[in-house]
């Protein structure tokens, strides 16, 4: 059982964040700030069409360029086989696929795929060497909608795709690469034993992460043949593993070297510009540094999935859920892998449901390569079953948040995976979402042409474990170095050093948190899935606990007694009425020549659940369909909250992001495939002015699968927000919101009652 946060010293408290001063300051190194003597530039040409054959590459005339030290094109990438699947830390990856996202080779399925890339002198002579490539296409129509893709007479895009039903293959090519199904009780009688069953329909559409740093690289390939690569990326070892498998080399001789990332999201966990970069380095004999641009990133990288979704559920008119139906199908891009999975598992996660069956379809359309995004495919789900949820409430005259507590999931109902939840907070959250000033407070009134209304929705996600490694180096100070493998997104170094210094009882400055590179220490997973405080903490805890044991060791040597006679509480040696702070132990066994490193590698299960509810007021212009935002409230388990700014950092970002994602984003394409708003001035982003002060309460139920209650916090702020402002638009204009984004011409045209332009 995990101690409240009062008998914490350092848990809890709010430290200034270790990386705070270099980042404020601008000292901190990001990817693009690398360098290397001798550095040359690369450029990516990209396909300007959405579906095509590659019928001719001649790069002939750039090689011939003065100022061009190397081309490259997929005849220079090792052959990946067909269909040859390799399992890596998000299950089985067909590489032939995944290298020809990297650069294609006999066809294109989305604008923006990588055809050839150029190393010259300076970024500005490879731009224009990309001019004298020559490249044939064979342009064919693209598909761009899930349910057209979905048709039995679409045009398949990959024709070698098959689809995959619980392990089995199909027999005839087909864009639908998966299809999950989850079914637990019995449904048909779930229905029937319901005095209400709704259906309804949803869509969303793809969204950007809309991280500020653009993905780059720096690759030096040795002429040892050992590669050297340095990028943003949110895990290094990974970027590794799949440079690996992508050039066919051996891990032992790629050395990937972290940088502070600008921004991630999920979606610098894969390979861009890596692989171009190290085969024209080893084509060049130089180091290649690549930087996209803006336009690359958004037609180029791999976005949120859009989806097309249908709920169905039956209740009884005391608002109980007697079953439920999900049916998802989701955009995986030009290549299989869309978050169809998470989806499923996440859909109906709130609610304590018996009957229940969730169909997932992962569906391949003529857009980028979608990729993790935030709690990945919770939020489009979340967002089909919750606006249902509020429809049915509305239907029964039942308040929304009082029916979330008669049907919330709690310790023992069925997960949609039939097994069975571990204690979690969610009846704790949605209870202080019942006691917030924001939800005991009236609306207020509107002028003119505008309306309020209030929205309510709530969030889950299955948090992450996985590996992580960690290295706990004694200084003669009595400071520790640590070194963690997880890269830093937001504040994890400070908050995996919190754990160490609480388990060794030492202040948190003591502790000086660093990342190293893939040669330094053990493998570690991806920063994602809200793992790393979880995962990376419990491995910086066993670090601890090993160097604590390794001075027990050392100190009976120095007091010439048995170990077992030495204890260690809050920070301090004791035996016989004989003590030494951890300070002075340290300069002790330093004296005595001992060097004392504890080390850790841990894979810890039961990561926790998390849940969050949040609270939307918006007032929405009928006559414009403008909608201000005017108060949110986010309301979040966190299990034990290790540092509390962090926690309520991710849970303002991940309002802010989906508030986005609900009112303003999405990918605009014409009918052949083009992106039409690849930029930041046109692919609309909120800012400061589009958000309220965004109010937090953390919500404390500590996880008894960690030392210390840990739960993930980074993922689920992401997912109500979706449902939470689509609620709240519907409630001010009386007309139900089932598409987004809800942008002003869809808004105002639902509450004229005439068809969107």
């Amino acid at each position: 059982m995990t101690a409240g946060p009062e008998a914490y010293r350092v848990v809890g408290t709010r430290p200034v964040r270790h990386d705070g001063v270099d980042k404020v300051t601008g000292r901190a190194r990001y990817g693009v700030d690398a360098s290397m003597p001798g550095m040359i530039h690369g450029k990516v040409l990209r396909s300007p069409h959405a579906r095509a054959r590659i019928l001719r590459v001649d790069t002939s005339r750039a090689d011939a360029h003065a100022k061009v030290l190397a081309t490259t094109t997929s005849a220079d990438f090792p052959d990946p086989g067909e269909g040859m699947a390799e399992a890596n830390e998000s299950g089985l990856q067909n590489v032939r696929f995944m290298a020809e996202r990297v650069i294609a080779s006999s066809r294109v399925t989305y604008e923006g795929q990588v055809i050839a890339a150029v190393a010259a002198a300076s970024p500005h002579d490879a731009e224009e060497a990309l001019r004298l490539i020559d490249v044939d296409y064979e342009v064919l129509p693209p598909v761009l909608d899930v349910r057209e893709a979905m048709a039995p007479d679409a045009p398949v895009i990959l024709d070698d795709l098959r689809t995959e039903t619980g392990g089995v293959l199909g027999d005839a090519p087909t864009n639908i690469a998966k299809h999950l199904v989850y079914e637990e009780g019995d449904v048909e009688a779930g229905f029937a034993a319901a005095d209400l069953v709704m259906e309804r329909s949803y869509s969303t559409a793809m969204v950007h992460q809309g991280y500020i740093e653009p993905h780059n690289a720096l690759a030096y390939w040795n002429q040892d043949d050992h590669l050297i690569v340095e990028s943003s990326s949110q895990g290094h070892f990974g970027i590794r593993d799949e440079l690996a498998r992508v050039l066919q080399h051996p891990k032992s001789k790629i050395r990937v070297l972290p940088a502070e990332i600008g921004g991630g999201f999920g979606g610098k966990t894969t390979v861009y510009l890596e692989p171009l970069a190290a085969v024209l380095s080893k084509k060049s004999g130089r180091p290649v540094k690549m930087t996209m641009n803006r336009i690359e990133v958004l037609t180029g990288t791999g976005p949120a999935p859009g989806a097309f979704m249908t709920v169905k559920m039956g209740v009884t008119t005391a608002g109980k859920i007697t079953a439920a139906t999900v049916d998802l199908a989701f955009e995986a891009g030009g290549y299989p892998g869309s978050a169809v999975g998470a989806g499923c598992l996440c859909s109906i996660g709130p609610y304590a449901i018996e009957n229940f069956r969730v169909d997932g379809y992962d569906v391949v359309v003529n857009k980028p390569k979608s990729h993790a995004y935030r709690a990945p495919g919770a939020p489009q789900a979340e967002f089909a079953v919750d606006v249902l949820v509020d429809e049915i409430c509305q239907a029964l005259g039942m308040d929304p948040l009082e029916f979330r507590r008669l049907n919330a999931s709690t310790e023992g109902d069925l997960r949609v995976d039939g097994t069975r939840f571990h204690p979690i907070g969610n009846v704790e959250t949605i209870e202080a979402a019942q006691a917030t000033d924001h939800w005991q407070t009236p609306l207020g009134e509107a002028n003119g042409s505008k309306r309020r209304g209030r929205g309510v929705a709530s969030g889950y996600w299955l948090n992450g474990g996985g590996k992580s490694s960690a290295v706990a180096r004694l200084n003669d100070d009595g400071s520790v170095t640590l070194l963690e493998g997880s890269m830093d997104i937001g504040g994890t170094r400070t908050s995996v050093a919190m754990q160490l210094a609480e388990t060794l009882g030492i202040p948190i400055d003591c502790v000086d948190p660093i990342v190293p590179d893939t040669d330094a220490i053990a493998f570690t997973g991806v920063t994602g899935g809200s793992r790393v405080t979880f995962a990376t903490g419990w491995a910086a805890i066993e670090a601890a606990r090993d160097l604590q044991a390794q001075m027990i060791d050392g100190l009976a040597d120095y007091w010439d007694v048995a170990a077992e006679s030495i204890s260690f509480e809050a920070g301090t040696f004791s035996q016989n009425g004989t003590s030494l702070s951890f300070a002075e132990a340290a300069a002790a066994l330093q004296d005595d020549g001992l060097e004392v490193v504890g080390k850790a590698t841990a894979q810890p299960q039961g990561s926790g659940n998390t849940f969050a509810v949040h609270l939307a007021d918006v007032e929405v212009d009928v006559e414009t369909g403008k909608v201000d935002v005017l108060r949110y409230t986010a309301l979040q388990d966190a299990g034990t909250a290790i540092y509390p700014p962090y926690v309520e950092g991710q849970m303002e970002g991940g309002v802010a992001q989906g508030v986005g994602w609900a009112l303003h984003e999405e990918y605009v394409y014409d009918d052949a495939g083009s992106l039409r708003n690849a930029s930041f001035l046109d692919y609309r982003m909120p800012t400061s002015l589009d958000l309220p002060m965004i109010e937090t309460v953390i919500v404390e139920v500590p996880n008894p699968g960690h030392p210390y209650g840990v739960r993930g916090v980074g993922e689920v702020p992401i997912v109500p927000p979706l449902a939470a402002i689509a609620n709240a638009v519907s409630n001010a204009i009386g007309v139900r919101v089932r598409d987004l984004p809800a942008s002003p011409r869809k808004v105002q045209a639902l509450a004229s009652g005439t068809p969107a332009a």
